[in-house]
């Protein structure tokens, strides 16, 4: 069974890369959820699809337990409204299953930090399907363009660190810029900040139209 590689391949990676602990590896909602009743985990890595399953049928359940860990959904691809339901539900991060083993450790690393993790082909699409929309529910709050830099910076899943290198600021200058997007949209977590901008701004924020 396919589904079955893929979680025994990700679990022997996982075994080998230093400071990770793989707790336990299932194939079945019911069982993953029966394990949140009984274990403490950090970190779930679900694939969307499990066969006749779908993985929000997980969020659901995990959000009905009050699972306070991270969710890191790994798939082989999402419709756009998929991408958008799985965030509402407050996942932390979507990797595509082509992207190289380095990118699921540094994915996991990152929403340990509390960051948000998004292949940016993942929501490309929904960003790019959403410009009519934000046409017609434009905001009255406006962002200055080191606000829009670092948004732009914030979906490309770059650390405080990486935004001042690459926009030439002091890691404070970011983090007070952050405190202003956190400010101007309503929300406390760079993840509903992703969020917030996908439902709503996409074209206005973020400059992406069509192609």
């Amino acid at each position: 069974m396919i589904i079955a590689l893929f979680r025994e391949s990700v679990t022997r990676l996982l075994q080998a890369e230093p400071g990770f602990t793989t707790v336990r590896a299932c194939g079945q909602v019911q069982e993953a959820l029966s394990l949140l009743e009984s274990e403490m985990f950090d970190v779930v890595l679900l694939d969307y699809n499990l066969g006749g399953e779908h993985g929000t049928v997980f969020l659901d359940g995990a959000q009905a337990r009050g699972f306070k860990g991270r969710i890191l959904i790994v798939t082989a691809g999402m419709a756009s409204m998929t991408v958008l339901r799985v965030l509402e539900r407050g996942v932390s991060g979507i990797l595509l299953k082509q992207a190289p083993p380095s990118e699921l450790v540094e994915a996991i690393h990152r929403i340990m930090t509390g960051q948000a993790w998004l292949d940016w082909r993942s929501v490309r699409p929904l960003i790019e399907g959403m410009s009519r929309r934000a046409e017609e529910d434009r905001t009255k709050t406006s962002l200055t363009l080191r606000e829009r830099a670092v948004l732009r910076a914030v979906f490309e899943g770059l650390s405080n660190k990486e935004v001042a290198m690459k926009l030439d600021l002091s890691e404070g200058g970011v983090k007070a810029v952050l405190h202003q997007l956190f400010a101007k949209t309503g929300v406390r977590t760079r993840g509903q900040l992703v969020r917030v901008t996908l439902e709503k701004y996409a074209e206005d924020w973020l400059g992406i139209g069509t192609r």
